[in-house]
């Protein structure tokens, strides 16, 4: 309880810190926004979450990384949830969503809350409400989300294609990338370390087991990436450079639990992506990485939840902006 507590008073100081500067830039996002509106909005989504993803705890990572994708693209609006129309395609068919889960989880929290006060919560912030939620169940961090979030109308697959991260990124592109979202170095090491719950394809790291330089094959390895660790996954995971349906956890042991087992696997050099290594290419985010590894998991959860915080402002929508979309997957009518 007592470690709960400090990441709350911790990530309140961020936001109230914050809070002049983001008035000044015209954004009402805050804190308890639907107190009067929709008071039990926060408990809904809570308890919903809480009833089910302890019986299919892999949505926690997916709801995360869902939230991390939409906020990327057309600031945290919703965007990543809406379905292609008029034969157009959205950010969900763009590659680095397709494996993106837990949409149909979403609807369901959304109908529940339309129930009690239809036309009141916003897609965007259930998303960002759901994550952090999802988080706790697994053990991690609990912080106060900042709500008022509304809705975008526009969902652009080229736009998810161009803006999401790559796994194949190095660290200087890594950091423009968020730079470009308002965010700054210790940003991309503490939200990095949502892979702690990670799971991916075989596909989006096999060069690294298989044709890192362009010579092809098994003594092709990156390497930067433990052998051991690179041959074990060639022969007990994946088997075939082509590999598109086989998973593998990116914190092996405790990728269902919300802990520091991604930062200390990377010091080992078994970090999945080349994006995950990128973070001991630089000295500043290897000195985070070696810091919080060997500490206190209190320390990471309340950089991570202040990281959140900040992400979760990224281009919001407020006020007269966008809508509250009654289904998440289409703009209204």
């Amino acid at each position: 309880m007592a470690a709960v507590m400090v990441v709350t008073m911790v990530v309140l100081a961020a936001v109230v810190g914050g809070a002049s500067a983001a008035e000044e830039d015209g954004w009402k996002l805050r804190q308890g926004f639907y107190e009067q509106s929709c008071p039990q909005a926060e408990q809904i989504v809570r308890h919903y979450v809480e009833q089910h993803v302890p019986h299919a705890p892999s949505v926690a990572a997916t709801l995360l990384r869902t939230h991390f994708h939409d906020c990327f693209v057309r600031g945290c609006d919703a965007s990543v949830l809406l379905n292609g129309t008029d034969g157009g395609e959205a950010e969900k068919d763009a590659a680095p969503n397709l494996t993106l889960r837990g949409f149909a989880f979403l609807d369901r929290v959304k109908a529940l809350l339309e129930r009690d006060c239809p036309g009141v919560v916003s897609c965007a912030d259930v998303l960002a409400l759901a994550a952090r939620d999802a988080i706790g169940v697994l053990g991690g961090p609990f912080w106060r989300v900042p709500t008022g979030r509304r809705d975008g109308r526009v969902s652009v697959k080229q736009e998810a294609l161009d803006q999401v991260p790559a796994p194949t990124m190095n660290f200087t592109d890594l950091l423009a990338s968020f730079q470009s979202k308002g965010l700054e170095l210790p940003d991309l090491v503490w939200l990095s370390g949502a892979h702690t719950i990670g799971i991916a394809h075989c596909d989006s790291f096999s060069e690294r087991l298989y044709n890192f330089t362009g010579r092809g094959g098994a003594g092709d390895a990156d390497p930067s990436l433990d052998p051991v660790y690179a041959a074990n996954l060639r022969r007990t995971k994946c088997a075939t450079p082509t590999d598109n349906t086989t998973i593998v956890e990116m914190d092996p042991g405790s990728f269902l639990t919300f802990d520091l087992g991604y930062y200390r696997g990377l010091l080992k050099r078994r970090g999945l992506f080349q994006s995950d290594h990128a973070l001991l290419t630089d000295a500043a985010a290897r000195a985070d990485v070696e810091s919080v590894a060997g500490g206190p998991p209190e320390v990471f959860f309340q950089l991570f939840a202040r990281s959140m915080v900040r992400m979760g402002m990224v281009d919001v929508k407020t006020g007269g902006e966008g809508e509250i979309r009654r289904h998440c997957a289409v703009v209204n009518s």
